[in-house]
């Protein structure tokens, strides 16, 4: 077995059980007959969810692991007491060479530490960031950091912005990706003392830099990229979701407050059914966690089994499209000509 198309799963995170994790690894063997999934878990727990309808033979394994990371552990206890996790061997499949990347919708902070301890960061990134694929008027928007790093310096802004450009060039095929850093406003002289040193350290740059980016226009193509530090990128995420979540909620209420309106919402269906495809939540699902020496993709705790297949393909595409080493190499060119 090559660790060329194979993806270790953690097959005991998520707040929806193994089960949910079994369907997806189903779902993805399916549709990718060049991959190969790990399942890693309780042996006895992932056997007696895959029942009577056997995986594909030869491309699922599972791996023993006795201990899981809750979502209440902290990131010491998980780094010194659960050795034998799911999500550590995991991530260990990866540091072995016998898988190219790894997937868990485990403790995001333990999830961090683990891989950055196991696999260690690409030379010339100080700190991984989360970065994931968001929906935006003509195709979607990369944003990075959504909650890795709550404190962060200019250079670390640099730094994200170049893994985020590497990343949408590697997978959207596009040459000169355009990077902006959210900010409160649009002028040079807005922002704090890190956003405006950032914003000087980008320019003075080979990235293609469109200046700052407001909150309004996340979604508005205006940028292939948007850079933020943790704290800013995880509350427009979130605040994002639960935006989406009313508006879903004030529809499906409006459609059945009268007689009429209920006839309206049976015309207007598959519209409906359409925008909701559209903007579905579980089709942008899976974090890649940029700057590791190996590809480590977060999946969102609550994902259903459509949704953390979402998660698994996008390891697979980051494999497909050797970003660790793409990033490596950039940072090496960088270091080398500071040298």
């Amino acid at each position: 077995m090559t660790a060329n198309l194979t993806v270790a799963v953690d097959a005991m995170s998520g707040d929806k059980g193994t089960g949910v994790i079994v369907d997806a690894v189903r779902q993805v063997l399916a549709a990718r007959t060049d991959a190969t999934l790990l399942l890693v878990g309780d042996p006895a727990e992932i056997e007696r969810h895959i029942g009577n309808n056997p995986l594909p033979e030869g491309r699922a394994q599972i791996v023993e692991a006795s201990e899981v990371v809750t979502m209440d552990d902290s990131v010491a206890i998980a780094l010194r007491n659960k050795k034998k996790s799911s999500m550590r061997i995991a991530i260990n499949q990866v540091k072995e060479g016998r898988a190219a990347a790894c997937v868990s919708s485990g403790n995001t902070s333990a999830l961090m530490a683990i891989s950055k301890f196991v696999l260690k960061t690409v030379p010339g990134i100080d700190r991984p960031a989360i970065c994931t694929t968001i929906p935006a008027l003509h195709g979607h928007t990369h944003m990075l950091d959504l909650g890795a790093n709550v404190d962060c310096s200019a250079d670390h802004l640099f730094q994200f912005a170049t893994m985020g450009s590497i990343l949408a060039q590697a997978i959207d095929s596009v040459d000169k990706p355009t990077v902006g850093l959210l900010n409160i406003g649009s002028e040079e002289l807005k922002g704090n003392g890190q956003v405006k040193e950032a914003a000087e350290l980008i320019s003075n740059s080979s990235l293609n830099y469109i200046g700052f980016v407001e909150g309004n226009e996340i979604y508005t193509d205006r940028a292939d990229v948007v850079v933020c530090d943790g704290f800013v990128g995880n509350i427009s995420l979130k605040t994002s979701e639960g935006l989406a979540r009313m508006i879903s909620h004030y529809l499906k209420e409006e459609f059945m407050r009268t007689p009429f309106n209920k006839l309206v919402g049976l015309v207007a269906k598959p519209i409906l059914m359409s925008f909701r495809k559209r903007i579905d939540p579980r089709r942008y699902n899976g974090a890649s966690l940029l700057g590791l020496k190996g590809v480590v993709v977060k999946s969102h705790g609550s994902a259903d089994a459509v949704a953390f297949a979402n998660a698994i393909n996008i390891a697979l595409l980051a494999i497909d499209n050797d970003v660790p080493a793409k990033i490596t190499e950039h940072m090496s060119q960088s270091l080398s000509s500071i040298a």
